[in-house]
């Protein structure tokens, strides 16, 4: 701790769109009072001042992707003594992570003029895949709701408390009806994080598990259930490799699906 005595925070970049960035620059007003109570060392998203390390708490955005990014993410780990992970790219490679699944050779070869000078990891991995991770965020992006309980759990010094239930339970509280009972609509609602407020199906729309796998998730039984509803396994297989498909439990239902005999 500084001797202004305010945590001193950093917020970084891999990978990214830099919507969990903004996310945080949405808070506005709550902004500026959090901005009082910290000492803002590195966040180049709102400003250009870099002050060096050690850092309370270091906030990371987007996935690793390339050498420099696996660099950086090992530094920021040293350099912090907590490190949190916002959104899906950090916690589960992100929509990069769809190339995991082919050879990434061959799209920098389909793609770029020189592809010798295209650096690129293998495979597109979240933050934990490398170093510690203390506390992760979800969603894509993430709710400013979400990141404001966290800030000012931080601040206080108490456990931040984040929703551990489904998309349903948020659909149930908000009124909304159920669009897979009700339309037949594909919807990953019952295995994802909730925290969006259950935006998609309030509009109509089946969740696409922005906010990754619940605890406890089981896709199986949901495919399952969405195949018995006359849902094409392209549709299920669409949904399962979206915005957090790279996880382990996304990832592990569409291999199976994929086996399953036509």
């Amino acid at each position: 701790m500084p001797a202004n005595g305010k945590p001193r925070i950093a917020v970084f970049k891999l990978a990214s769109c830099d919507g969990c960035q903004l996310q945080m620059l949405n808070l506005e007003d709550e902004l500026l009072a959090i901005a009082e109570q910290v000492e803002i060392c590195y966040f180049l998203e709102a400003r250009s001042q870099i002050l060096d390390g050690p850092y309370d708490v270091s906030l990371v955005e987007g996935s690793v992707t390339t050498e420099h990014d696996l660099d950086r993410v090992r530094e920021i780990r040293r350099k912090s003594q907590m490190l949190i992970t916002i959104g899906a790219c950090a916690n589960t490679g992100g929509i990069q992570a769809l190339r995991n699944m082919q050879d990434v050779d061959e799209y920098t070869r389909a793609i770029y003029a020189n592809p010798a000078y295209i650096h690129a990891l293998s495979q597109s991995s979240p933050v934990a895949a490398h170093v510690t991770v203390d506390f992760a965020i979800n969603g894509c992006p993430i709710s400013r709701e979400q990141l404001l309980e966290v800030l000012t759990s931080l601040i206080i010094g108490r456990q931040p408390k984040l929703p551990a239930h489904s998309v349903c339970v948020e659909c149930k509280r908000n009124g909304t009806v159920c669009v897979l009972v009700t339309r037949g609509i594909a919807c990953l609602g019952p295995v994802t994080h909730a925290g969006c407020g259950a935006l998609c199906p309030s509009f109509g729309r089946g969740c696409f598990a922005c906010y990754g796998p619940m605890e406890s998730a089981h896709p199986d039984s949901l495919c399952q259930n969405l195949a018995a509803r006359g849902v094409t396994r392209p549709e299920i297989l669409s949904l399962l490799n979206g915005f957090t498909g790279w996880t382990e439990e996304f990832r592990s239902a569409a291999e199976k699906l994929e086996k399953v005999p036509t």
